[in-house]
């Protein structure tokens, strides 16, 4: 051990420890960094939506996109909180939407991923923001690139004029992974924006899912206008195998389900 008290052998590892700590230091992610993708409207949407609090640009927070929207009426997103201890609220939303905010999720007691789709009017970043409980919003960005045009189009079904006949069906299973079961949804609602010529907003705005054995309630969501027509959810929920689905929309319609493995 004599070789280690050495001056030459002592700089070495004082300089190896000063050169991992400062690796460290440059890995931890800024507190209110900058925007990676420098949104003319970032500063706008931490205000509005994140009430100006503290928030990290996180690679813990996974989201995953389709790099170009094919449809811009049902762009699919994934996305996934890794290692934050308990979270306390997420929010979604996409900058350059004309109604930028697509949803609010609380996984009270599930894991903290969603996946679902929306309506992209042009070009820009989506964001997944994430709140601990000190207070801090961790988010996730993923820039999406699209032709348009999928907020002021009118659903298919209004369009149609056959919506009302398939109108708040709700269809729902459970699967089994090794991490857990999934929960997927699908509500039958058309969802429109209100911002198609003659065609007033009307959308699903709560979601309440619970355990039916206990009564927990597991998870609370709210969707607003930007989500896509006959929404199509799925929710990672553990060692869950009994769930209760609770809701309503603007227009005071209630939709209910219970699903069972």
């Amino acid at each position: 051990m004599d070789q280690y008290k050495t001056p030459g052998r002592r700089s070495f590892w004082l300089g190896l420890l000063l050169l991992l700590s400062t690796a460290q230091i440059a890995a931890q992610p800024e507190i209110n960094g900058p925007d990676p993708f420098d949104s003319p409207l970032w500063h706008t949407m931490h205000e509005r939506f994140l009430s100006g609090g503290s928030y990290v640009f996180d690679p813990k927070i996974e989201v995953l996109t389709p790099a170009y929207a094919e449809d811009s009426l049902n762009v699919p997103v994934y996305f996934r909180a890794h290692g934050i201890e308990r979270v306390l609220d997420i929010a979604v939303f996409a900058d350059l939407n004309p109604i930028p905010m697509v949803l609010r999720f609380n996984p009270i007691n599930i894991d903290p991923a969603l996946a679902f789709s929306f309506k992209l009017q042009q070009s820009t970043p989506i964001r997944v923001a994430v709140l601990d409980e000190q207070g801090l919003w961790h988010i996730g960005t993923q820039w999406i690139s699209a032709a348009g045009g999928g907020c002021t189009a009118p659903s298919v079904g209004m369009a149609s004029g056959n919506w009302t006949e398939t109108f708040g069906a709700v269809s729902a299973g459970l699967f089994e992974q090794s991490s857990g079961n999934r929960l997927k949804m699908q509500i039958m609602h058309p969802m429109d924006t209100g911002l198609a010529e003659g065609i007033p907003r009307f959308h699903i705005e709560h979601l309440e899912l619970k355990d039916p054995d206990t009564n927990v309630v597991l998870a609370d969501l709210q969707l607003f206008e930007p989500v896509s027509e006959n929404p199509l959810l799925s929710f990672d929920i553990g060692g869950k195998r009994n769930v209760v689905m609770s809701g309503f929309d603007n227009n005071a319609n209630v939709f209910g389900a219970e699903i069972r493995q």
